[in-house]
């Protein structure tokens, strides 16, 4: 199915209520919202000659006009690329490039950056045209068109587009009701995180629902104006990376945030942090574990996981969800004990068609039916699923298998440490040794290398303990908040005398 049918169904159904605020404001009723895609889909089609198929991009930070350009996107029978408005310009281009992106819908910030493609700029006399247009009808198309290409955050090289078509959507938005939570109509949710990846796809199913879209004016992570939004629009869910919890958790004006849920995703919480989450926000807090490929849907740990507080469920990424299988095999695909480490793949009609014209990745990568994630985990006998770290972040030390995570939560036990990520660095003795990145607490002097040997040999084997430990004034991430290890291989190598 179409996902823009339910915005179509939701303008004849509660035309006056609310569909998209900005801020505080109301943007568009449902009514509107249904007018105003409909419009700017026949705009789409007439003024640039696209046909069902064509790809349109969306290069813009959060705003109400994002989701109507999504929507109309898709009412118009066109794939959309949404584009992370903070990536650098060759970045974009490549993605544009890559994708056969003809035309591209902006904003004013960042028109600058398209220089191969028709741009339309929103909010603007184009846009305004285009949403003004004589309302077109909805385009049909199937479960297995292609809908949203979803560029992966090309940490290791070039991104790649993997290919998410209705039928990935809507096992998605379905498959959040079964295992995160109910969405009613007079809910909400808010749009902090960039509406190109994590928070665009987990506002599918509040949109499916008639929740109202919430995008707050700063375009980030403002505890006060995010406090005064939860207290305008009720029901608040919104999605956020771990470390956009951690900084709402130390918040005083949070205390008390009639919050209804909070999804993070993109890497698990460490334990400390979340206990200080869990203390401030109650029992509102669910984790999912996904990625592009299989969007937002391998597994959940439910809000009823962090009630309970058991540690060593609240170190893992939860259960597989509804809609999917999860194995854990081991170099030749068999699939692995509870207890045993090894690789995680997944099936299910959440996972990918494949990656945009990457044929040979697309093989590679979805061998046997089965997406092979590259994350390294294990189950327990429960059925919960731990971490260990991406396959490439392995460090095998005197043959030994050493994982990062695991030396990284027992550094942040350490009250004199607020971050740390843990990296391999070659050695011509043991293959590779243990280097610890360490930010000191705010206003805390280094803690001594004696005292973070001792907190590393309270917790785990000597042999794990970092050889080398180095120190930052912050570690640095990518435009998902996510650590960018790479850099801090090149950082240990080239420090190392």
């Amino acid at each position: 199915m179409n996902p823009a049918v339910w915005v179509a169904r939701h303008g004849r159904l509660r035309p006056d209520a609310p569909a998209l605020a900005d801020g505080e404001r109301v943007h568009a009723t449902w009514a509107a919202f249904a007018g105003r895609t409909a419009a700017a889909a026949a705009g789409l089609r007439d003024d640039f000659g696209l046909v069902s198929g064509d790809r349109v991009a969306i290069l813009m930070r959060n705003r109400p006009e994002y989701l109507e350009a999504l929507f109309a996107i898709w009412h118009a029978g066109l794939v959309a690329v949404p584009v992370n408005a903070r990536l650098h310009r060759d970045e974009i281009a490549f993605i544009l490039a890559d994708s056969g992106t003809g035309v591209v819908v902006t904003d004013p910030e960042h028109a600058g950056d398209v220089s191969t493609a028709a741009t339309v700029i929103a909010p603007g006399e184009r846009w305004e045209r285009l949403t003004n247009s004589s309302p077109a009808p909805l385009v049909d198309r199937g479960p297995d068109d292609p809908a949203w290409l979803f560029y992966t955050s090309g940490t290791t090289g070039r991104p790649k587009g993997a290919t998410l078509t209705n039928r990935n959507l809507l096992l998605m938005s379905l498959s959040y009701y079964a295992d995160i939570d109910a969405v009613r109509p007079q809910d909400s949710v808010l749009h902090a995180a960039p509406l190109s990846h994590g928070s665009g796809l987990y506002g599918l199913p509040h949109i499916a629902r008639g929740a109202v879209s919430v995008i707050p004016h700063s375009g980030g992570v403002d505890a006060d104006e995010i406090a005064a939004l939860i207290r305008r629009w009720p029901g608040t869910s919104f999605f956020a990376a771990p470390t956009m919890v951690k900084r709402l958790a130390g918040e005083k004006v949070m205390a008390g945030a009639e919050l209804k849920t909070i999804i993070y995703g993109g890497a698990p919480m460490y334990l400390a942090d979340l206990e200080v989450a869990l203390d401030r926000f109650g029992p509102r807090l669910a984790q999912i574990y996904g990625q592009g490929e299989t969007p937002m849907t391998i597994t959940a740990l439910s809000k009823q996981d962090h009630v309970d507080r058991r540690p060593e469920r609240l170190q893992s990424v939860g259960v597989a969800r509804t809609d999917v299988e999860v194995r854990v095999v081991d170099d030749d695909d068999r699939e692995l004990p509870a207890g045993e480490t090894g690789e995680i793949v997944v099936r299910g009609d959440v996972v990918m068609a494949g990656y945009w014209n990457q044929p040979e990745a697309t093989a590679e990568t979805l061998r046997a039916g089965w997406l092979h994630t590259g994350d390294v985990g294990s189950f327990d006998a429960d059925g919960y699923l731990t971490l260990r770290d991406r396959s490439k972040d392995l460090i095998i030390s005197g043959g030994m298998n050493i994982y990062p995570r695991e030396v990284e939560e027992a550094l942040l036990q350490h009250e004199g440490v607020e971050a740390v990520a843990v990296v391999g660095r070659p050695d011509p003795e043991w293959g590779e040794t243990v280097v610890a990145f360490v930010v000191p607490a705010d206003g805390a002097a280094p803690p001594s290398v004696e005292e973070l040997d001792r907190t590393c040999l309270e917790r785990i084997a000597r042999y794990k303990r970092p050889k080398d430990y180095r120190f930052l004034d912050a570690l640095p991430t990518n435009h998902y908040g996510k650590v960018v290890k790479r850099e801090l291989r090149v950082l240990a190598e080239a420090d190392d005398l």
